[in-house]
């Protein structure tokens, strides 16, 4: 299966969230549209993860979907690790629904509420059903996919 995974190369995304008074947000290469009726979106939180330590008594997630541009936002949540760094300090935000941080000018954001956990290894399942969000205007600007941010080592370990 890895060299079937090995081929594949769709978007990445960052995922924020505010919980308990904390907030938190990683880089994420598991995420995926799982239902059209109802509308629902999946994404899959490492359990390494300080993000995935917030999240666990969070309501709702943020879900940002970033430009090719914007590789060094990508590297901030994907190089760093909230446990010793305040990424929010780091890059323009405003807070969202729920007080969900949402990141200024990427490509489209949707706040979703957490309608379930599902546990798949290493990583847990965020089932999302949407509540708000928003999309840029068509433009020219691709988003960053999975093979523009190979250059980026994990701020947390991996295994």
């Amino acid at each position: 299966m890895q060299s079937f995974v090995d081929r594949l190369d769709h978007p990445v995304y960052v995922v924020t969230v505010a919980a308990d008074e904390e907030r938190a947000g990683c880089l994420v290469t598991f995420a995926s549209p799982c239902s059209i009726k109802p509308a629902r979106f999946m994404v899959w939180l490492s359990t390494l993860n300080r993000t995935y330590r917030v999240a666990r008594s969070a309501e709702q997630l943020a879900v940002h979907l970033l430009g090719r541009d914007q590789h060094a936002l990508a590297e901030l949540f994907g190089g760093e690790t909230g446990d010793r760094v305040d990424k929010f300090a780091r890059t323009a935000w405003t807070p969202g629904p729920g007080g969900l941080p949402v990141l200024d000018g990427t490509l489209a954001w949707f706040a979703g509420r957490v309608e379930a956990h599902v546990d798949t290894g290493d990583h847990i399942g965020f089932l999302l059903s949407s509540v708000a969000g928003e999309t840029q205007e068509p433009t020219k600007r691709r988003p960053l996919c999975l093979s523009d941010v190979v250059d980026i080592t994990a701020g947390h370990p991996v295994s």
